[in-house]
């Protein structure tokens, strides 16, 4: 049985659990990181030597990297309508999550860390105000994509690049900060409440 090696608090972890509850892929899943078993264990470092989660084992198959490891868990286990063998519609996949673990992912981590986390280490006010800018500026591209769509953010149907992209705009709305109306990406959101595993693992009180 598939097992997952990290905390279920974990966003990138989360993207894993959500992929596997839309996959119908039974698991087993193990705590790791903060507040828990430390990934710094040499157990831990043997199978993600940067110290990171989440880490899957499919038999004795090891994989690091959140979606990598979402990728392959579509591609091995029936997931063709998540995640397409056609080469422009893959691409269009992968273009929105290499964005995601990119360019939105980089604007929104400091302003996150700060205003939702209250983390003692971001309290730069210049900082947090790039922070918000980047982040606001880089939803409005998400916000043109899916008025055009009108749907999910690769096209008509709901794919793998909804996990992350789904889960980032999940922090987008648990964040406080003064933010402009993006009535495509709320109408998004509450598109993807509809499906259980994003009231699980995304929309259920966890940023």
């Amino acid at each position: 049985m598939l097992n997952i090696l990290g905390k279920a608090s974990s966003i990138n972890v989360r993207k894993v659990l959500w992929t596997c509850h839309e996959l119908n892929l039974p698991y087993t899943r193990e705590e790791w990181g903060a507040g828990f078993q430390a990934t710094d264990d040499p157990r831990f470092l043997a199978l993600n030597p940067n110290a990171m989660v989440p880490v899957i084992q499919d038999g004795d198959f090891v994989l690091w990297e959140s979606n990598s490891i979402i990728r392959y868990l579509a591609a091995q286990y029936g997931g063709q309508g998540l995640y397409p063998a056609e080469p422009k519609r893959r691409a269009r996949v992968d273009q929105w999550m290499d964005w995601q673990a990119t360019d939105l992912n980089r604007s929104w981590s400091y302003a996150f860390m700060a205003l939702a986390r209250q983390s003692p280490a971001h309290r730069d006010a210049a900082s947090i105000q790039a922070s918000c800018q980047g982040w606001t500026h880089f939803m409005g591209i998400l916000e043109q994509r899916l008025a055009l769509t009108d749907a999910y953010v690769a096209g008509d149907a709901f794919s793998l690049a909804d996990i992350p992209v789904g889960l980032s705009v999940n922090r987008w709305f648990a964040t406080p900060f003064d933010k402009p109306a993006l009535p495509a990406v709320a109408a998004y959101y509450d598109r993807l409440a509809g499906r259980e595993g994003f009231r699980l693992h995304g929309r259920n009180g966890t940023a």
